[in-house]
């Protein structure tokens, strides 16, 4: 009886991906990605079309589900903004004088 050769194949390098979805840390999208500042555009976008009555009643509770995906999932992977005055300027606590 003949044996057969069977070649194995060497394996392929692999790259670490992060799976889609996952926080990858940065703003910065892969090539040809998303990245949060684009995800915050598409809620704003959303709403805005929403408050001009771009949908249709029936479209509503559709839509409204991914708006409310969308922001749980911002608040997760987007950076905490920092809450400005009436001035613009960021808010900060300073010490008490004297007191560190």
């Amino acid at each position: 009886m003949a044996t057969k050769k069977t070649k194995t194949k060497s394996p392929q390098p692999q790259t670490a991906q992060a799976p889609i979805g996952a926080p990858t840390g940065t703003t910065q999208p892969a090539e040809g990605g998303l990245s949060i500042g684009d995800l915050k555009s598409v809620a704003t976008i959303i709403d805005v079309a929403s408050t001009r009555g771009a949908f249709r009643a029936n479209e509503m509770a559709g839509i409204g589900l991914l708006y409310n995906k969308l922001q749980g999932f911002l608040a997760k992977v987007a950076p905490p903004e920092e809450k400005k005055t009436e001035a613009g300027a960021p808010t900060t606590v300073a010490p008490a004088e004297g007191k560190l």
